[in-house]
């Protein structure tokens, strides 16, 4: 990792403070009497619900989430609340389902902020009760008000909606720019070579993946063939700001680090952890250490390097005395996809992995692959080991959250199930409206209901189903967790519950 980011951590910490009106040390007075437990949240991108051993991989091993899962709770039918990356992270955060915000799709990295400044969300919730937070990772809900001046402070962005403290890159690994922000400023950015970003065109003399295919060391399938930094062609062009480049494959090493850093610096102080990986998103580009763990090509490797970080990071809390007050989330953004852009030999080396287990579908899909994800809630001593079939959303966390610290706060569309995610209860969520690509799906109980949308049945691009029909796709999900039969015409009636609670929920007429 670069020097810089070690140099810049603690100033930044402390000026954040004295933006935030309190100064170091200030904790209210609960948290001084341990009530107040730590809260870490640890965010997949793009990991399946078979992608972990204990939800069925065989052929991929992933120890450290297994620990967690077996140490707490596992939740069978734990879902995030859209197939694609920026609406789910909208909705974990502000608690509020993405579709109600028309911005909240996927995002190019010099999209303005979609998080209104005055909403509340986890981490402002949780400053009023004497949290400091931090985000380390994926950022993706957009950086400033329009156009971003990558060369001065870009606000607002994870700052302004509520985390004290943020070291992010903008969008995603395969998007420019590809630099990492703390807390708004790019680290290690030089003034006499400034950044530039555009989506809409070149800057002249920068070579791109599709006019100079001799540079690239991972070729692009789709989409992918734009500037071209580390020897890999991204989407968006970028020029200048050389020495502020990452590194992709020391990547998960530098979110580590600055996560663990985090929580030493913070140990005396209640504090919520955002650390929102990128693997195993695309390009997938994993340390040499990792390289060849899985034995199935760069994919397989970077969600091993991945189980990787998670046990570092819960070692590092064991090691600072705090595994025991500490509340552990573990979850994904979406479902799995192989070939999302680059030849990685995601398809040529899956032998028999199946990264969406029984479900059908994936990434993009409104099939129960695309958002039904792993889903794991640990706390050493707090809870049980237990496996549960309640339903739960990443929408929940809000309230849930809330109540487990004293707050009033509440989400528009997050329910509160803080007995569910602490294993004492199975009454979840009985209703839960799902979303890919702005298109919608109800689930309810133990039915999935699909309305009819046009659009091709399979995305060509990536090789999986979309949902797309033009007929109402009805499942009994007990009976077909593979959502094979079509219930439609068999269950007439069910289908018109479905539908009055869709148009209910949603307010769209079917």
């Amino acid at each position: 990792m670069k020097t810089n980011i070690y140099l810049s951590f603690g100033s930044a910490l402390l000026s954040t403070y004295m933006i935030a009106g309190c100064q170091p040390g200030q904790k209210n007075e609960e948290s001084r009497s341990g009530k107040l437990p730590n809260i870490v949240i640890i965010y997949t991108d793009d990991q399946g619900y078979g992608d972990v051993g204990v939800y069925g991989a065989t052929e991929l091993q992933t120890p450290n989430i297994d620990k967690l899962a077996e140490g707490g709770v596992k939740f069978t039918t734990g879902y995030a609340s859209s197939a694609t990356c920026t609406p789910s992270r909208y909705a974990l955060l502000t608690g509020e389902y993405p579709w109600k915000n028309e911005s909240a799709r996927i995002l190019p990295g010099s999209a303005p902020l979609i998080i209104d400044t005055a909403t509340m969300t986890i981490p402002k919730m949780l400053k009023e009760q004497g949290y400091h937070s931090g985000i380390v990772g994926k950022w993706h809900l957009g950086l400033g008000i329009g156009e971003v001046d990558w060369n001065q402070h870009v606000s607002p962005g994870p700052n302004e909606v509520g985390f004290d403290y943020s070291f992010i890159m903008a969008a995603t690994n395969d998007r420019t720019p590809t630099v990492y922000l703390e807390n708004g400023f790019v680290v290690g950015l030089e003034k006499d070579d400034p950044l530039f970003v555009s989506y809409q065109e070149n800057f002249e003399g920068e070579p791109t993946g599709i006019d100079n295919p001799e540079l690239l060391k991972m070729k692009w399938h789709h989409g992918h063939n734009n500037s071209i930094h580390n020897g890999i062609p991204r989407i968006g062009f970028q020029k200048g700001g050389k020495a502020a480049m990452w590194v992709d494959e020391d990547m998960a090493d530098d979110f580590l680090e600055v996560a663990q850093q985090y929580i030493r610096d913070q140990k005396n102080n209640p504090f919520f952890l955002y650390f929102a990986l990128h693997q195993p998103h695309v390009p997938r580009t994993p340390h040499p250490r990792f390289v060849g763990s899985s034995g199935m090509g760069p994919r397989g490797d970077v969600i091993v390097e991945a189980d990787w970080c998670v046990g570092e990071l819960v070692k590092t809390l064991e090691e600072e005395g705090l595994l025991e007050n500490t509340l552990i989330i573990f979850s994904s953004d979406n479902g799995p996809v192989l070939n999302d852009g680059y030849y990685d030999d995601a398809v040529e080396k899956l032998g028999d992995h199946k990264p969406w287990g029984p479900l059908r579908g994936g990434k993009y899909s409104l099939f129960e692959a695309g958002t039904r994800v792993p889903f794991i809630t640990y706390w050493k001593g707090e809870i049980e080991p237990t496996v549960s079939d309640a339903m739960v959303s990443q929408l929940d966390l809000f309230s849930s959250l809330a109540q487990l610290v004293g707050s009033e706060e509440r989400g528009p569309d997050s329910e509160e199930l803080l007995d569910v995610l602490m294993g004492k209860s199975d009454q979840g969520r009985e209703e839960l409206i799902i979303e890919a690509g702005r298109r919608t799906a109800l689930r309810k109980g133990n039915w999935a209901m699909i309305p009819p949308y046009s659009g091709p049945a399979v995305n060509r691009n990536v090789n999986i189903e979309s949902g797309n029909s033009g007929d109402f796709l009805l499942y009994y999900l007990n009976a077909d967790i593979g959502q094979q039969e079509n219930l439609s015409q068999s269950e007439p009636d069910k289908l018109r519950e479905m539908i009055d609670t869709y148009q209910r929920i949603t307010g769209r007429e079917l």
